[in-house]
């Protein structure tokens, strides 16, 4: 009988060494003394390398996930007389290696912020291959998005349509825009990841849209590209998508009456597997119930099918990505006459936010050696001052899990890096590359230093402590 604190969907794996390539990067394997190696690497030569916590990085998996989602948008589009422009949601995981392999690769990088549309400019990507997003953008953003020659600024309210306009009059310029339609769809997903619902921040509501795109064609320095959705993230379930759609052709089929409507972007969110219960649809069945959808639609409205868009990110970076931690304290807590045993980990909600914000679920594995022990329930925690605190709420490990172990945790490419953060002055960890047999840093981790460099009555007082190291 199995442990009555397991929820239904756990069970316990049927070989608790292996690495399903369902849920890790396709390459994990076991080397043959028994520990993890990923991408030609060794666990233990990262750890030593570099410590823990650490993010993975496996290069050849992002490559391969990236041009596999672009062929299988390409293609839907392509089967219905369209063609399909793909954004990587840099959200979700952006460096300046990770901009470069999505620009080999001839992806587009949609950016939210000022921060991350910096970095992509920075990185050497063609500004027109940059679509911006953002509920709230400032003047400064809106500038210097526009100044840059960005392919398109998502517009979410209609001051920014002034805000756009001005921008772009004063510099002589003609900026591509898009507006974000809150289709009112509810996708399957949780709560606090469904952003086309008609009570929250983003997009503006179906009735409000044709006055709105008759205010940007009376600009002259604005030019319509078309609508924009995205129902929410880690979604499982097309329909949502093919409701979304349906309304969307709908209304793009109306807007035509009064000028040209290129494009019709829908978002992304597409899930993936966390965990070995998860079934989420491969990505060419998303592209090809999606292009169906469109499809039909534009039948029904006796319109050509428009250029599609879409944004995804979770599933190229998400399984590409693990995160290694170190075995520090372990207790066996009895609850109601059963146990669960609490394996601290040397990071925690600092370098993985997701579980704390969402209750979502991940899978742990003992990466630095082989156990034929029996398997343990178990609740990975971190080690900051929080009762929240958790990194995998419910797995199985092996009974022997030791001080000083390593563990590995599956899927941790998208969002974990970019929500990191200090809570408990924690140093953010350092990301790795690995292709190859090789590791490469693609950014590397914090020090206390740069913790005190922000901090004024410290950073003189520790630099000067510190001058032959700082």
């Amino acid at each position: 009988m199995g442990n009555k604190l397991a929820p239904e969907w756990l069970k316990e794996p049927k070989d608790a060494n292996a690495f399903p390539a369902t849920i890790w990067p396709r390459d994990s394997r076991r080397t043959a003394n028994g520990e993890l190696e990923i991408g030609g690497v060794p666990v233990s030569e990262l750890t030593s390398q570099f410590g823990t916590p650490l993010y993975v990085i496996d290069e050849d998996e992002f490559r391969a996930r990236a041009k596999s989602v672009q062929k299988a948008f390409e293609d839907a589009a392509v089967r219905i007389g369209s063609t399909a422009k793909v954004y990587y949601a840099g959200k979700v995981l952006l460096a300046g290696a990770v901009v470069r392999w999505i620009d080999e690769l001839g992806l587009n990088v949609d950016v939210a912020s000022a921060g991350e549309l910096a970095l992509a400019l920075a990185s050497g990507i063609d500004p027109k291959r940059i679509g911006l997003h953002g509920n709230n953008k400032s003047l400064t953003e809106i500038g210097r998005a526009v100044s840059a020659g960005v392919g398109a600024i998502v517009v979410d309210s209609e001051i920014e349509i002034e805000r756009i306009a001005a921008a772009a009059g004063a510099q002589e310029k003609v900026q591509p825009v898009r507006i974000r339609v809150n289709t009112g769809v509810h996708a399957h997903t949780h709560e606090f990841l469904a952003t086309a619902r008609e009570d929250q921040k983003f997009g503006i509501s179906i009735s409000d849209v044709p006055a709105l795109v008759a205010k940007i064609r009376e600009s002259s320095n604005l030019e319509f590209l078309g609508l924009h959705s995205h129902i929410g993230s880690q979604i499982f379930a097309v329909e949502g998508f093919a409701e979304a759609a349906k309304r969307l052709v709908k209304l793009h089929a109306e807007l035509l009456n009064s000028g040209p409507v290129p494009e019709l972007n829908l978002g992304g969110g597409f899930g993936i597997n966390y965990v070995e219960s998860d079934d989420a649809p491969e990505i060419g069945e998303f592209a090809s119930q999606i292009a169906d959808a469109v499809a039909a639609a534009c039948i029904e409205h006796g319109i050509s099918v428009p250029t599609l868009a879409f944004e995804p990110g979770r599933s190229i970076a998400g399984p590409a990505g693990v995160t290694l931690y170190t075995v520090g304290t372990i207790k066996d807590v009895n609850v109601e006459g059963s146990v669960r045993k609490y394996v601290s980990i040397d990071g925690g909600m600092s370098d993985n936010m997701r579980t704390a914000l969402y209750e979502a679920a991940y899978t742990v594995r003992l990466a630095s050696r082989v156990s034929s022990a029996d398997q343990a329930l178990v609740r990975v925690v971190g080690r900051h001052c929080e009762s929240g605190d958790i990194v995998v709420r419910d797995d199985y490990l092996p009974k022997d899990v030791l001080n000083g172990d390593t563990l590995v945790v599956a899927a941790t490419g998208a969002y974990c890096f970019s929500l990191s953060n200090n809570y408990n002055y924690l140093t953010r960890p350092p990301v790795v590359a690995v292709r190859s047999g090789k590791a490469r840093l693609i950014v590397r981790g914090e020090t206390e230093a740069d913790l005190f460099d922000r901090d004024v009555d410290l950073h003189d007082k520790f630099a000067s402590a510190n001058k032959d190291s700082y």
